[in-house]
């Protein structure tokens, strides 16, 4: 049987890893019949037809005897153009007629591949129904050596009891009898350059933490997809379900809360030889443990700064929705150069949040508060002055100081924190203490038979009171 020349398919999307180039002739080996016709390679015409959604098309073509695996020149078949596409029925038709669900192309991209480059969800979800295997992570090494030590076995990971949790992103799961967090990155990040890189220094971030008013990280999946971070599993929720649920706090528990955040926040400052920005401080990123402290969480965002140099210009400044508009200093959102001092600014708004009650501006939608923060203003206090322990009211105006350089380090921040404390919780103490010493007093004088009113009168004119 003579051999055909082989054809290259360039009509419609193209592969998900091929490089940029002058596509040829999609007709390639094309011929003049002889009644002038053209006499299209039936490969081609196959892949064509996937092209268009040609569901006849395509019965027609492989009722002729056409294998439905026929790759062309770069070993593309059909079921790499339907999953381009997007075309669910043509992929149904090609795998009900024996088409191989995981074949690659000359780049090594496979349909599944193809169908999360171009985000068709339903795709995905067929190819996986038929046993499609993710493509490997991007940070897959080539030596088992190089696997991190904090490497974690995805088939270790149990999701068959998984709870959502804040934001869509984290999911409670089992690992090896202990509950987790696990944050899932999307298919889409195998392909997105820019995802994989914040995925890598998310991972750098967290590998240098240690502290315990800060989110335990565990280990993570890197050398397969979907690629995932595994953190300490918090069961008592974040700050914001905790505010929602309170309301305002009492100032011994706002300004406990306060330590816990700024000594976890002080560590990141404080880490060497690259201090660690948050930059998305707000309540759904501090937990809770189990026993009643706070913790700092959620990475994504961060960034890692030279001590030598800790101040950051971003290329392109940071949208809304990447963090919560509502808490990020005016620097970060006027695309100036910040530092460490933005979450300083954060926590000044958490810290009133929890004495007022309600979140910054509530009144305005989450893009609109940013420009406040630019035109100079600030949240009112409307609690009362007794819920302000003395100087508290002071700290907070100084964190959110429009001039970065102005705002207190949360190295300064802690011992003020902690004397305001101290303070109040001694003002209190005394108020309570010489009602308590009358009643001791007053119980003696009834043991002893005399006149509690007499004696009572008698101490009273004696203390001048």
């Amino acid at each position: 049987m003579e051999q055909k020349t082989p054809v290259r398919f360039t009509l419609g999307k193209q592969s998900s890893l091929a490089p940029e180039r002058i596509v040829d002739e999609w007709l390639d080996g094309k011929e003049d019949g002889e009644d002038g016709v053209l006499d299209i390679d039936p490969r081609v015409r196959l892949m064509y037809s996937a092209n268009e959604g040609d569901l006849e098309g395509i019965k027609e073509i492989l009722e002729s005897g056409i294998d439905v695996n026929s790759p062309d020149i770069d070993f593309r078949t059909a079921l790499h153009v339907a999953a381009c596409q997007g075309f669910t029925d043509v992929a149904q038709l090609l795998l009900d007629n024996g088409a191989k669900v995981d074949p690659k192309d000359r780049w090594g991209s496979t349909p599944l591949a193809d169908a999360i480059h171009y985000k068709n969800h339903d795709m995905i979800k067929l190819l996986e129904k038929h046993g499609a295997r993710p493509p490997v992570a991007p940070t897959q090494v080539k030596n088992a050596r190089q696997v991190p030590e904090y490497e974690i076995r995805p088939d270790e990971l149990d999701f068959s009891n998984s709870i959502e949790l804040s934001k869509g992103t984290f999911h409670i799961a089992s690992w090896r009898g202990t509950q987790v967090a696990v944050k899932k990155f999307g298919e889409e990040v195998i392909t997105d350059e820019e995802k994989v890189k914040a995925f890598i220094d998310e991972l750098t971030l967290l590998q240098k933490i240690r502290h315990p008013n800060v989110v335990q990280f565990l280990g993570a999946v890197t050398q397969s997809s979907p690629m995932m971070i595994v953190m300490e599993y918090l069961p008592k929720g974040d700050l914001r379900t905790y505010l929602d649920t309170n309301g305002p706090l009492k100032p011994t528990k706002a300004l406990r809360f306060a330590m816990d955040i700024a000594r976890g926040m002080n560590y990141l400052h404080e880490n060497k030889p690259e201090a660690i920005i948050h930059r998305d401080l707000e309540p759904s990123n501090v937990l809770r443990d189990d026993t009643g402290h706070l913790k700092v969480a959620d990475f994504g965002v961060s960034k890692l700064v030279k001590v030598t140099n800790r101040v950051i210009r971003e290329d392109r400044p940071l949208a809304c929705d990447e963090t919560s508009c509502r808490y990020v200093a005016p620097e970060v959102f006027k695309n100036e150069e910040y530092d460490t001092k933005v979450d300083v600014f954060s926590f000044a708004l958490i810290l009133q949040e929890m004495i007022e009650g309600c979140p910054p501006f509530r009144a305005k939608k989450d893009n609109e508060v940013p420009k406040s923060y630019a035109a100079k203003q600030r949240p009112p206090f409307k609690a009362s002055a007794k819920f302000y322990a003395h100087g508290l009211k002071e700290l907070i105006e100084e964190c959110w100081n429009e001039k970065p350089s102005q705002r207190p380090t949360f190295k300064q921040i802690i011992p003020r924190l902690e004397s305001i404390y101290n303070k109040f919780v001694q003002k209190r103490h005394w108020k309570v203490r010489p009602l308590k010493c009358f009643h001791n007093f007053e119980a003696m004088w009834r043991k002893d038979g005399s006149s509690v009113g007499s004696r009572t009168r008698s101490s009273r004119s004696g203390r001048g009171i």
